[in-house]
């Protein structure tokens, strides 16, 4: 948040400095690119990573969740329309290296809104996650427990 902060105090100083009688975006944006790489040289003394990798991380995370959400609501009308037979319901289980409550409430609501998949309980010991599935067959779950290490290490990556 410093860095964010401090980027934004370095490109209104950059629009101060500038001999305009008047605020220019074009201005302010060249300041703040100047000060993403002052802060990207000097990031190392404030104890923290840069912060347009989290940003980059988030981007990510925010493109494979889409993706992920979109596929899944696709196979989802596919079974419902298409295949109400060949359906295969059923529980099973992921165990997950997540340590803090917010991780792992955040990785149970991305299952619950992905449709397909819920979240049934949350075993407390473990980290182990049971979970209800519109289809359990071998390349379904395959699937959704890929899908599932995915946003765990995303989340991971988020938090570091």
């Amino acid at each position: 948040m410093k860095q964010v902060v401090l980027n934004i105090v370095i490109a209104f100083l950059w629009v101060l400095f500038q001999d305009e009688d008047e605020f220019k975006f074009t201005t302010f944006f060249a300041g703040f690119l100047i000060g993403l790489i002052v802060i990207y040289i000097l990031h190392r003394f404030f104890g923290e990573e840069f912060y347009l990798k989290k940003i980059w991380v988030a981007i990510k995370f925010l493109a494979v969740y889409l993706y992920q959400l979109i596929t899944s609501s696709i196979s989802t009308i596919n079974y419902i329309l298409f295949k109400t037979n060949e359906v295969n319901p059923g529980l099973l289980t992921y165990e997950t290296s997540l340590k803090s409550n917010w991780a792992i409430t955040f990785l149970t609501i991305l299952i619950i809104i992905t449709p397909g998949s819920t979240v049934i309980r949350i075993s407390k010991n473990t980290n182990k996650f049971f979970i209800h599935s519109i289809d359990v067959s071998e390349k379904d779950k395959e699937n959704l427990l890929k899908s599932i290490k995915q946003y765990e290490d995303l989340i991971l990556e988020v938090t570091r």
